[in-house]
């Protein structure tokens, strides 16, 4: 266990010496449009998890009527509990840095022992940045590069890359507070968020994943291979294509988007009705669905 007032919400299990390392945070449930970010997520562990850091208790941190454990029966017979985890592991990677991934559901309770613990083992294990990936819906087209915005700890960090900044008031998740917890201990952190297509927001779109690795290597410097999740994209944006030509009618509101994308200085002026666009489009898209 580590020492110290979160000894009893965090299990240690090994404490390597590692070199320039990245913390990756991963937590399932907050704002992540076409299940960008967990797509990017798997193609980085690629069906292996790494090694087990760390982890945290789940029955202090999670209400288990809303994310139940799982029963393995066999012939009847009560075999197995299956707990949902929240755990720290370390990648087995070829890069020149190391790469850690806390992944697992973002915590129900707790959120400010749960941030001071995750960055009480970022110190100790000489983490030298943290990023958040996460995908919301943008009335952007999908004919287009996916656009980053970030959120970020410090000036510095957000105007460090080409990713577009904002000044709003949204509801936080968990991994907006472990930004902001490192960042005052002096860990530079910063989420990374994919534009994804409003209309395309429940469906799965590989290239808001492909855009948030690239952001991470541009970010890290991290040495990643994406050859499949670029053949993924394309696909996705050439059966998308197909689905769109079949209807005037869509090919105009298509090029509307694509103008307002063009002109990012006046996009709310070149677009139509958000609501309106999004529904017609993702009807049009449900129907002709494979």
């Amino acid at each position: 266990m580590v020492d110290g007032p979160n000894s009893e919400l965090l299990k240690i299990f090994e404490e390597p010496l590692l070199t320039e390392p990245v913390l990756l945070l991963a937590l399932d449930g907050w704002i992540d449009a076409s299940g960008a970010a967990l797509i990017a997520r798997q193609h980085l562990l690629d069906g292996e998890p790494g090694r087990r850091i760390a982890r945290f208790d789940t029955d202090r941190l999670l209400d288990h009527r809303a994310r139940r454990p799982t029963l393995h029966l066999v012939d009847g017979v009560s075999r197995r509990m299956e707990w949902p985890g929240i755990e720290l592991f370390l990648l087995e990677s070829t890069s020149d840095r190391d790469v850690l991934v806390l992944h697992g559901p973002e915590p129900d309770h707790e959120w400010r022992a749960f941030s001071s613990a995750v960055v009480d083992i970022s110190q100790r294990l000489g983490v030298q940045m943290v990023v958040g990936l996460g995908a919301y819906p943008a009335a952007v087209p999908h004919t287009r590069p996916t656009r980053l915005s970030c959120t970020a700890g410090n000036p510095e960090l957000a105007q460090k890359l080409d990713f577009l900044t904002a000044s709003i008031e949204v509801p936080a998740g968990a991994q907006a507070v472990i930004e902001m917890e490192a960042n005052r201990v002096g860990i530079p952190a910063v989420g990374i968020w994919a534009q994804v297509p409003h209309y395309l927001s429940g469906s799965t779109y590989p290239p808001a994943a492909e855009a948030l690795l690239s952001g991470l290597v541009e970010l890290t410097g991290m040495d990643l291979t994406d050859g499949p999740l670029t053949e993924a994209s394309l696909a996705a944006r050439s059966r998308l294509d197909d689905l769109v030509a079949r209807n005037p009618e869509h090919v105009t509101m298509l090029e509307t988007l694509e103008a307002a994308y063009d002109d990012l200085h006046d996009i709310r002026g070149q677009l139509p009705d958000g609501e309106q666009l999004a529904a017609e489009l993702e009807r049009f898209l449900r129907n002709n669905d494979d």
